[in-house]
């Protein structure tokens, strides 16, 4: 970390980079989600677009990790439990996806509505 008022002076010009990274980034989302020439994909929104918007998210939300939230400093338990809980949230996304697309069929193990 920076002590000296010179050393923190020095990292304005990483943090004024990052940051127009970042704005470059909100303005390419929005580009891409509201542009008719950059929508990839079949017409309006879709797979196509929601993996390249995550991406972008995950590009940015990475920056700000590493600059902003000091992670470029940390120590190697740091990223063992960043990138952990990045690898477990995509396991839960994983898990959601797959019983939406093989949902459990209840044939016959509900009770009867009255009536039937």
């Amino acid at each position: 970390m920076a002590d000296t008022p010179e050393e923190i002076k020095s990292h304005f010009k990483l943090y004024f980079t990052i940051a127009g990274v970042l704005f470059v980034g909100t303005v390419l989302t929005v580009l891409v989600a509201t542009v008719e020439s950059l929508d990839i994909g079949g017409h309006g929104f879709d797979t196509y677009d929601l993996v390249l918007g995550l991406a972008i998210a995950t590009f940015k939300m990475c920056c700000v990790g590493y600059v902003f939230m000091h992670l470029n400093h940390e120590k190697k338990a740091i990223y063992w439990i960043f990138f952990g809980s990045l690898a477990f949230a995509a396991i839960l996304i994983g898990l959601f996806g797959w019983a939406f697309g093989d949902p459990i069929i209840f044939d016959g193990m509900l009770p009867a509505k009255p009536g039937q």
